[in-house]
């Protein structure tokens, strides 16, 4: 079999779009011919970055007799935290070839958790990818996106899909006299969840995942419930529950949620930007600058019909590019 090293700043445990795009490329993987291994934090000493523990700062010393090690016929750095970076640096001064993969408006996160402005680190992604011989993003508007970042290269748009197979329901929808509206996802500020909770008296508001600022927002908003984690069947269920899926950042690059909660037949309401612009339609969800009448709207599509457009989002298809475009 070929060999895939990804590398990534993520422990494979942890909860996010990079992690679980990657656990559903496996199988796919191994029944063309490859298996896709790992250099992550596991590796080395780490610490969680201050303010976000989620976010995992190692130490990579030695990574390059680590990649050496493993052998691969193919390498793809997953992100540009200290372990892509040490990566990046050893991979160019040596002479091999690479792709990379960009999962998330990086710059516009950092501004909004630590307050960096947006152009130092859009000049460090920049110089990042330069000279990856692919860079795959999520969405053809995350394209242009870069592009009109001044990214150089060859950027490929690299779709997402969803595991019918987990996510299965053990309930059917029924109509709720005060709409559910839920919210799957990190709980932290540049998901935008004030803009959701502040509507927790019009609606009944269910919040699933953790993070950062969830006790800011559970002293906040009383009403909002809170759940915790969730996943498999207990987390259709929530889906299904749900009248309206709320997707109310406007930082994410795709959102493999809004599709979770399609498959479900739940519409989604969100902003018009990266992400709900190449995934929703007009049957499928509502994009509005005012979150409130996006969720009013959303309320009055076809379920069926929201699920049977849905089937179009697979992860045979995401395997597909990202096989396509290794180097």
């Amino acid at each position: 079999m070929k060999t895939i090293l990804v590398i990534t700043d993520n422990l494979p445990d942890q909860i996010n779009g990079v992690v679980t795009t990657f656990k559903n490329l496996e199988d796919h993987a191994t029944r063309d011919g490859y298996r896709i291994v790992y250099l992550d934090p596991r590796q080395f000493r780490h610490v969680n970055a201050v303010g976000y523990p989620e976010v995992k700062l190692s130490l990579p010393i030695g990574i390059g007799k680590k990649i050496e090690a493993l052998c691969p016929d193919h390498i793809h750095i997953a992100t540009e935290g200290p372990i892509g970076l040490a990566s990046r640096l050893y991979l160019d001064r040596v002479g091999r070839v690479y792709n990379t993969s960009y999962h998330t408006k990086f710059p516009e996160f950092i501004k909004k958790i630590y307050g960096i402005p947006e152009s130092w680190t859009y000049a460090y992604v920049r110089w990042f990818h330069k000279h990856s011989g692919i860079v795959l993003t999520t969405t053809k508007t995350m394209v242009k996106d870069l592009r009109d970042n001044k990214f150089q290269g060859n950027i490929i748009p690299w779709t997402r899909g969803v595991d019918r197979s987990n996510l299965k329901p053990s309930i059917k929808h029924k109509t709720n006299k005060i709409p559910i509206v839920l919210y799957v996802g990190r709980v932290s500020k540049e998901k935008n969840l004030d803009a959701l909770c502040i509507l927790s008296n019009t609606y009944q508001i269910n919040i699933v995942g953790d993070g950062p600022d969830r006790k800011r927002l559970e002293s906040i908003y009383p009403r909002v419930n809170f759940l915790g984690y969730k996943q498999g069947t207990d987390l259709a269920n929530e889906y299904i529950k749900a009248n309206v899926f709320a997707f109310p950042s406007k930082t994410d690059t795709f959102g493999i949620v809004i599709i979770e909660a399609l498959s479900l037949g739940t519409p989604v309401a969100a902003y018009p930007v990266a992400g709900p612009i190449d995934i929703l339609t007009s049957s499928t969800g509502v994009m509005k600058h005012d979150l409130e009448e996006a969720i009013q709207e959303a309320l009055l599509l076809d379920r069926k019909v929201v699920e049977k457009e849905s089937r179009v989002w697979t992860w045979e298809e995401c395997w597909n590019i990202f096989r396509d475009n290794l180097q």
